[in-house]
């Protein structure tokens, strides 16, 4: 077994606690859909496209997108759907972008099919805005080198899996994640930052995620 290389800097590992709130707003059709999302928070839009990931942590994803599904089942606009439902938020690196990306979407649509934002849902099948609220926490554990972060990493909650996956990526506008950020900039390990950056994290259940986290450092080690 070959000695694990130092890192320059410790890794210390955070959690995140997690409360939805409303925010008062709602939607009936494309149009005050389309304004809405323009003017709420960065964390309404986050949650409307994290919230399954947050929720069914165990369990395989569905497409992220909580407006892709309102608008297929209140609106019955299928097509527009799938253009949400497959957008890479994977390529997005600041909720403005995703945000900007989902309205360029809707209004695309609506340009070459109009009669979509004549379309109105049935009372009480309004869409109603909500908003993740995280409170992010240390944890006790730090890592100093390679052998130590897969020791820890085998044993933390996937809440903190998903705080250095999700949140420090795109919510804190980071660029990537926290892990692939310690494994580059502070063990000079680029092959397996790039590896971690290339594993896609909403195709996954974090607990796979996980696993194919740890499959790729023992390869390293």
């Amino acid at each position: 077994m070959k000695e694990a290389r130092g890192a320059t800097a410790p890794f210390r590992f955070y959690t995140r606690l997690q409360m939805t709130e409303l925010t008062g707003r709602r939607a009936s059709n494309l149009q005050e859909l389309t304004d809405t999302i323009r003017g709420v928070s960065g964390s309404s839009i986050y949650h409307h496209t994290h919230r399954f990931l947050q929720q069914h942590q165990s369990l395989s994803p569905e497409p992220p997108n909580d407006f892709a599904y309102w608008i297929a089942g209140e609106l019955g606009e299928e097509t527009l759907a799938e253009r949400l439902y497959s957008l890479d938020i994977m390529r997005f690196d600041s909720i403005r972008a995703l945000r900007e990306a989902i309205v360029a979407t809707i209004e695309g649509y609506v340009r070459t099919n109009p009669l979509a934002s004549l379309k109105f849902a049935a009372e009480g099948g309004e869409f109603h805005f909500l908003k993740s609220v995280s409170f992010i926490m240390p944890t006790r554990y730090e890592a100093s080198d390679l052998r130590e972060f897969a020791d820890i990493l085998s044993r933390i909650t996937v809440d903190s899996i998903y705080y250095h996956v999700f949140e420090s990526r795109l919510r804190l506008e980071k660029g990537k994640n926290d892990f692939s950020k310690w494994f580059e900039d502070c063990l000079g390990d680029r092959e397996l930052a790039a590896l971690v950056e290339r594993l896609d994290p909403y195709t996954q259940t974090l607990e796979d995620l996980r696993r194919n986290l740890l499959r790729g450092i023992e390869r390293s080690l």
